[in-house]
Parts: C-alpha cells; sequence; structure tokens
C-alpha cells in the first residue's frame, strides 16, 4: 500500500510539471503581441518610405508624358492654318507647363519627405532591432525553462516503471482508473474525522471502522476516490498530499 501511496506521490509531481509545461509557453503570448507590434511599425516605416518613391516616379513619368504633349503639340502649330485653333494649341501647352511646374514642385517636397522618412526608418530599424533582440531573449529563457520541466518531468516518469512492479495489480488498475477520470489531483486520500477529504463528504460509520481497522484503502461512495487512515503510513501519507500542492 506504501508503494501506492508513493506511486501517487510521484504522479502528483509529474502532473505538476505537465500542467508547468502548459503554462510556461504562454509566458511568450505578451512578448508575441509586443513583437507583432514592432513589426507592423517597422513596417509602416518602411511603406511611408516606398509610397514616396513610388509617387515621385509616377511625377517623373506623368512629367515625361506631358513634356511629349507639348513637343507634339509644338508640331502641330505649324500645321495650323486658324487662329482660334493656333490660340487654343498655345493654352493647352501653357496648361501643361503649369502642370509640369506643379509636378516638379511636389517632387521637391517629396524628396525633402523621403530624406526625413529613411532618416527615420533607419531609426527605428535600430530601435526597434534592439527592442526584438531583448524579446528574442526572454522567449529563449521561457524555452529553457520548458525544456528543463520537460527534461525533470521524464526524469520522474522513469521511476514509475519500478514502483509500479511492485504493486497489485487489482490496486493499479483502480487507482489508474480513478486518476483518468478525475484528471488532476490524488486518488488516494485521507481520511478527514468521518468524510473523505477529497470531496468532504461522509463516510458511512462502517468504512470508517474498516478504513481504521486495517491497512487498506476503501472506496468513498460520493467521489470514488479510496480514502485511506493516514497514521498508519507514518510519513507516506503526507508526502502523498504534499505531492500534489
Amino acid at each position: 500500500m506504501k508503494n501506492l501511496l508513493k506511486l501517487q506521490a510521484l504522479d502528483l509531481k509529474i502532473e505538476k510539471f505537465r500542467l508547468r509545461e502548459i503554462e510556461i509557453p504562454k509566458q511568450k503570448s505578451k512578448f508575441n503581441i509586443h513583437k507583432k507590434r514592432l513589426e507592423d511599425e517597422l513596417n509602416a516605416s518602411e511603406s511611408r518610405c516606398k509610397n514616396l518613391v513610388l509617387e515621385q516616379r509616377e511625377c517623373e513619368g506623368d512629367i515625361t508624358q506631358k513634356q511629349e504633349e507639348i513637343k507634339r503639340k509644338d508640331g502641330q502649330l505649324l500645321a495650323v492654318k486658324k487662329n482660334e485653333e493656333y490660340q487654343a494649341l498655345l493654352h493647352e501647352m501653357e496648361m501643361l507647363k503649369k502642370q509640369i511646374s506643379a509636378k516638379e514642385e511636389r517632387i521637391i517636397a517629396i524628396m525633402l519627405d523621403l530624406d526625413e522618412a529613411k532618416s527615420c526608418h533607419e531609426e527605428d530599424k535600430k530601435r526597434i532591432g534592439a527592442e526584438q533582440a531583448e524579446i528574442e531573449a526572454e522567449c529563449a529563457k521561457i524555452d529553457e525553462e520548458l525544456s528543463v520541466a520537460v527534461a525533470e518531468r521524464k526524469a520522474l516518469e522513469a521511476k514509475r516503471a519500478p514502483l509500479i512492479a511492485d504493486i497489485d495489480p487489482g490496486m493499479l488498475s483502480k487507482y489508474e482508473r480513478i486518476r483518468k477520470s478525475k484528471k488532476t489531483g490524488p486518488a488516494l486520500v485521507p481520511l478527514q474525522g468521518e468524510s473523505c477529504s477529497g470531496c468532504f463528504m461522509s463516510i458511512t460509520a462502517q468504512n470508517v471502522n474498516e478504513i481504521l481497522a486495517g491497512d487498506k484503502f476503501m472506496p468513498c461512495h460520493h467521489c470514488g476516490r479510496l480514502v485511506y487512515y493516514a497514521p498508519k503510513f507514518d510519513d507516506m501519507a503526507v508526502e502523498a498530499v504534499e505531492g500534489g500542492r
């Protein structure tokens, strides 16, 4: 019976490590959110530069197109015979020149904005790169913590087989079945007065007497856990309970 309590103490420790393996990766959630924000910020900074370059190229292309149109209209002046048509072409050419002038002014403004945007982007890359390095370092610590937890859990699991070999198969089967149904916590619980310390419900007087009389476990009719008399097992009872804390 003591071996079954030792197995439970071991299983409760393993359970704690399994829970840690679930909880530890969650620590990375806040870092992943921060990392995504930094990536978005850097992408926005880079996009501003790209958009300005694209706009500058569009302006330059528009200027080239309008200049070619002016040349074409200038050639048409020689073939025009009516003064109205001549004046209309001159007006169109003048409008194109004004549009070119406006585009040229916009290009100058874009170049100034682009210089500033590139400077800001370089500063952003340095700052964000440093923050990302810090995040990666913290995530590496979390990964290491998880790796240690997994290794410790596996080391504990390796100790199960020797214990199981010395446990009555029938009792082991009951224990495993209860553990599976309860998902978490102890399957073996000490008697507390006349109650089960697992569900805190009263146990029949007959079962209480049987628990007190011998070195055996009695099932609780309420929760199904196996109840035992702690003093019969000395320190193993304490270890079995504390193993799950």
